[in-house]
């Protein structure tokens, strides 16, 4: 069940950069980001016990232009009727300022 680190990437191509390096033995799961700067892209992240992804994510903006920002995901309550999870834009801040 767990990934290759050469084959763990985001699906859908972009500035952004998720900051985590997976291990080989880490379950992943595939979300759907909506609204905020990544709306529709698909990310595999590391997935919680019982296969639930994270409660929620910091996806940061690898543009090399300006201070940088991080854009906060929370998970949605329950799966798409398609079966994949969504996380939907919370906030944008600066590098650093988000928790």
């Amino acid at each position: 069940m767990g990934k290759d680190p050469s084959s763990t990437k985001s699906v859908k191509k972009g500035p952004f950069r998720t900051g985590v390096r997976y291990d080989g033995g880490m379950d992943t799961v595939t979300v759907r980001l909506t609204d905020g700067p990544a709306d529709g892209r698909l990310l595999e992240l590391p997935a919680e016990p019982g296969g639930l992804p994270p409660a929620r994510w910091v996806l940061a903006d690898a543009r090399p232009s300006g201070p940088g920002a991080e854009h906060l995901y929370a998970r949605g309550p329950r799966p798409d009727d398609d079966g994949r999870w969504t996380m939907r834009w919370v906030r944008t801040d600066l590098v650093g300022m988000t928790e």
